[in-house]
């Protein structure tokens, strides 16, 4: 275990925390912005995740990004967490996720300010100078669109889950791609790369066009209980292989990326932007590099916003305990 001093770094430090469906991410900057530490943990949504289980994510990512000698000279920590912004179940979501992430760096001996934002907000406040203010939209796991004003959500565009709703996420893709394939095998669509793709992961070594209909009856019955029998997010974990399979020609792969880029800018065009405002992008298909990033521009670019990619907001959640220190210091 890492125990460097504090004398190699400017105090105080302060923590950001960004969880979200799939992952934790914790970043540790001293007073002069230099990285101390960065960390990774298990998924973080505040609503889906059982307690026990997001406080040791929690407490993996923080213990990697705080060197154990450094800990005491933390001053501030903010965490951005999925489900604690605004919406169903945000007030639980919030509390649940202050307990947990105050557990975690209790268990860790960090005592420090501490404030919990929705994930949006942190995404928000990762946009170049911090913004208090402005549009953001996350893509990954799952999907919404929000307006932020004063580092709070004051609107939500979807958001609402894999069963209901995030159109344009890894969730929806995966779903698409899954239903393409069934399609496929009882002859409804074409049988393509994709639909290979997608069947060398369900049912592996069963993906073959010369099945009998008996056969294919069967393949149809083993594909639907892959899906049933697995967690949701185990349709976000087929999307990439939609991107892979664009890459590869596969016109139909390319034409769900461009009917989820169409779904995500619906989202932002429901916020009713004004020309000029800023769009935050992230999550792991806006984020920079990301398979949806230029389609997205592309597909925003009508609106005259002013878009910025972000790889996720665990900076601005950095920025924002920056903040609370500076705040935590002027109180009497």
């Amino acid at each position: 275990m890492l125990t460097e001093s504090i004398d190699r770094y400017a105090a105080p430090l302060a923590v950001g925390v960004d969880a979200g469906g799939t992952r934790v991410r914790a970043r540790c900057v001293d007073a002069d912005g230099r990285t101390v530490g960065v960390g990774h943990g298990g998924p973080g949504n505040a609503l889906s995740v059982e307690r026990p289980t997001l406080v040791r994510h929690l407490e993996q990512a923080l213990e990697a990004a705080v060197p154990l000698g450094l800990r005491g000279a933390v001053a501030g920590v903010v965490g951005g967490f999925a489900g604690a912004g605004q919406g169903g179940g945000s007030a639980r979501g919030r509390g649940v996720a202050e307990e947990c992430l105050a557990e975690a760096l209790a268990r860790l001996g960090v005592a420090a300010a501490l404030r919990v934002y929705g994930d949006v907000e942190v995404a928000c406040a990762a946009g170049p100078g911090a913004p208090a203010d402005g549009l953001v939209l996350v893509a990954g796991t799952g999907a919404a669109a929000a307006r932020v004003a004063g580092r709070r959500t004051v609107r939500v565009v979807d958001g609402d889950g894999w069963l209901l709703g995030d159109t344009g996420s890894g969730f929806w893709l995966g779903r698409q791609a899954l239903r393409g394939a069934l399609r496929a095998v009882d002859g409804r669509a074409q049988w393509g790369p994709l639909v290979t793709l997608v069947l060398d992961r369900v049912v592996p070594g069963q993906a073959d066009p010369g099945l009998d209909w008996a056969a294919r009856h069967r393949l149809k019955q083993a594909i639907a209980a892959w899906a049933y029998t697995r967690r949701p997010v185990a349709l976000a974990e087929l999307s990439p292989l939609v991107v892979s399979a664009a890459q590869m020609g596969d016109t139909g792969a390319r034409s769900l990326l461009d009917a989820a880029a169409g779904q995500l800018r619906d989202s932002v065009r429901a916020l009713e932007p004004s020309p000029g405002e800023s769009l935050v992008i992230t999550g792991g298909l806006l984020g920079p590099g990301g398979p949806l990033e230029d389609r997205l521009r592309t597909a925003v670019e009508p609106m005259g916003l002013r878009c910025a990619a972000v790889p996720d907001g665990v900076g601005g959640a950095v920025a924002l305990a920056r903040l609370l220190i500076a705040e935590s210091a002027e109180m009497p």
